[in-house]
């Protein structure tokens, strides 16, 4: 995973985006144009091109916006729900990703992140099968604070 995240910033750097450190199984990163820092992590237990993120907008001044990209394309009528020990927030989901609905709902994520060891993000695939994409949260909170840290830097 840490290999996995090391590449991925090493190619990065050639199209502006600059690693700000990889903690556990998260990287931060700060990418020039658009301007943006965000977190991200891979599922341990899941399929090949999930991910999650925290990311910071300098421009519209959002911060800690949630976004998903899920393990596979998801059944239209089903919902994707974001589960972090006792909490589960329901997400807003397009095919293959999903997004906290607003940004009180942002904060509680990430506030309920910083304080748990894993999370999973459930949904039902497209032509049935329930589906879970698990995440382990260490060196999620240091990466997060590092993209806050990078985008304030600007």
């Amino acid at each position: 995973m840490i290999a996995l995240l090391l590449a991925t910033a090493l190619v990065a750097q050639g199209q502006g985006r600059e690693s700000l450190g990889v903690f556990d199984s998260w990287g931060a990163f700060r990418d020039a144009a658009p301007a943006r820092c965000y977190a991200i992590g891979q599922p341990v237990r899941g399929g090949a091109g999930a991910f999650a993120s925290i990311a910071n907008w300098p421009r519209s001044q959002a911060r800690n916006q949630v976004h998903v990209r899920l393990s596979r394309a998801r059944d239209p009528r089903a919902k994707v729900t974001l589960a972090i020990g006792e909490r589960r927030f329901e997400l807003i989901a397009g095919a293959s990703d999903a997004w906290a609905p607003d940004a009180r709902t942002d904060r509680a994520i990430v506030a309920a992140i910083r304080s748990s060891r894993s999370m999973s993000v459930e949904s039902v695939a497209r032509g049935g099968g329930a589906f879970a994409d698990v995440y382990a949260l260490k060196g999620a909170a240091t990466a997060i604070d590092a993209a806050a840290m990078g985008c304030a830097r600007r």
